[in-house]
């Protein structure tokens, strides 16, 4: 980018609504004779877009919800763009809970719920040729950033009244009904827009969230589909394991990256690409490290879907392509947890039966090791958990358009609740010698494995969703030996 004279507008704050085009000091100057021009000349290319496959399903959704607030008016924003470093923003992500109930993934969007139980989606459409707009601003600009559609698109897509952001601040200070609730802390604007009631915002949360709970027939097909993405990922980043020992836990990164890009929006959460000791590290991001011949890998990696929703598997990897006997021993331990725990995930238990289930496997493993101090039966206990030093983590959450999702639903529904046909939940039970332990064998420090795979309640026990990347130890070498490049 060139270097040229100060604009004759000055560059406006960061994530705040403005009326004059967002630019930066180093712009170029725009006299009135070029803005002008520009504002000339241009066709007209409004598309009468075919209805979204999720329009009927959010539809549905959004009856449940004005139902579940009768006569009350229900705010959820998109949110806005985010500063990444001076003029650049991360790319945007829109809020779950609006999305789930509009299916809207443009940025600056407000869902309202009247009071009757109408909806109207307000959005900040394509950039206008009447303004500068289109060629100036960096933010919304389609010469700068991209064509988004017009009101009419979304409309025509998502089966909703559209209406221009612009007008949402005159139509909220208008006959409002008795009761407003808002999402907050989602977009800033909307907050400041209207000061609520905590209580009744937080309520409204708690609602959003605990409706996600159960996913529909649609929303399983997305899952698996981010499943099958996933299984394609990892099998990316083995086939290139010359780079991957040459370059480290980059290259897996970027590899993975590629995979969910291409098939999906994005990685559902950063990759956690842990060689060696790292796997200790739970949530291993930095991903800097060497991939080392003898020791394990561990994979913690997730292709978010177009329509947001994203897988969460975990596989923990020999570098060789072979177990060591004492890797493979330690490794099998953690694959009867995670058996156990899939084999406890059935309609009416209570969410914690799965994780029960393998801590009690990894406790007597620990103990078999000589490792607690108690007994297994002293150790699981609630009072004690002393085996926990080693397994550090809960075995399940639950998923889906979040990868930690339903985080505001009520203990009672969720962390203290019962499982329920078609909810969507990770079996992740691992087990972490820490390289400066000393309650453990020399052997064992610095070894992390984990195994994660997305597991939904169906009516009479469950389906691993993710179940088409390998988990016993000689499925894995096989695995590997079909894709890892043959040196020499």
């Amino acid at each position: 980018m060139s270097e040229q004279t100060t604009p004759e507008v000055p560059a406006q704050p960061k994530n705040e609504p403005a009326t004059a085009p967002r630019t930066e000091s180093h712009d170029p100057a725009v006299p009135a004779a070029y803005s002008s021009f520009m504002r000339t000349g241009w066709g007209d290319r409004e598309l009468d877009l075919p209805a979204h496959a999720v329009a009927p399903w959010a539809a549905r959704r959004r009856e449940r919800l004005a139902a579940a607030f009768p006569g009350e008016r229900l705010v959820l924003p998109a949110g806005t763009y985010k500063v990444r470093s001076n003029d650049t923003d991360y790319r945007f992500r829109p809020d779950t809970a609006h999305t789930y109930f509009s299916g809207n993934q443009t940025s600056d969007a407000v869902l309202v719920l009247e009071a009757d139980g109408s909806s109207v989606l307000y959005a900040r459409p394509r950039s206008s040729r009447e303004t500068d707009e289109f060629f100036r601003d960096r933010q919304y600009g389609e010469l700068w950033a991209g064509r988004r559609p017009s009101l009419h698109e979304i409309s025509s897509s998502l089966g909703l009244e559209v209406r221009h952001i612009d007008r949402l601040e005159a139509d909220l200070g208008g006959s409002a009904p008795a009761k407003t609730r808002v999402h907050r802390g989602v977009s800033a604007t909307v907050d400041g827009l209207l000061p609520g009631d905590a209580g009744l915002d937080r309520d409204l949360a708690r609602v959003v969230s605990e409706m996600r709970l159960v996913k529909d027939e649609w929303e399983v097909g997305e899952l698996q589909a981010a499943c099958d993405a996933t299984t394609l990922g990892f099998e990316d980043s083995v086939r290139e394991w010359d780079n991957v020992l040459r370059y480290g836990e980059r290259w897996i990164e970027g590899t993975f990256f590629r995979r969910a890009r291409t098939m999906g929006n994005d990685i559902g959460y950063d990759s956690i690409v842990a060689g060696g000791k790292h796997a200790t590290t739970l949530h291993w991001i930095e991903n800097s490290g060497a991939i080392t011949p003898g020791e394990l890998v561990l994979l913690d990696m997730g292709v978010e879907g177009h329509n947001l929703y994203t897988a969460d598997v975990t596989r923990t990897l020999p570098v060789d392509g072979t177990w060591t006997a004492r890797q493979r021993e330690l490794y099998d331990v953690v694959l009867a947890a995670q058996q156990a725990g899939i084999d406890a995930v059935r309609p009416g238990v209570p969410f914690t039966a799965a994780h029960e289930a393998a801590m009690s496997v990894l406790a007597h493993a620990l103990d078999d090791m000589g490792l607690l101090p108690v007994t297994a039966e002293e150790a699981l206990d609630p009072d004690s958990k002393v085996y926990a030093r080693w397994t550090l983590h809960g075995t399940s959450h639950m998923l889906g358009m979040d990868v930690h999702d339903c985080g505001e639903a009520a203990p009672e529904a969720y962390a203290k609740g019962t499982l329920a046909e078609g909810m969507v939940l990770t079996v992740e039970p691992g087990l972490y010698f820490q390289e400066d332990d000393l309650l453990v064998p020399e052997e064992l420090r610095g070894v992390g494995i984990r195994i994660e795979d997305d597991v939904l309640v169906t009516t009479d026990g469950s389906r691993n969703l993710s179940a088409s990347l390998p988990r016993s130890a000689d499925d894995i070498e096989a695995w590997m030996a079909a894709r890892v490049p043959l040196r020499g």
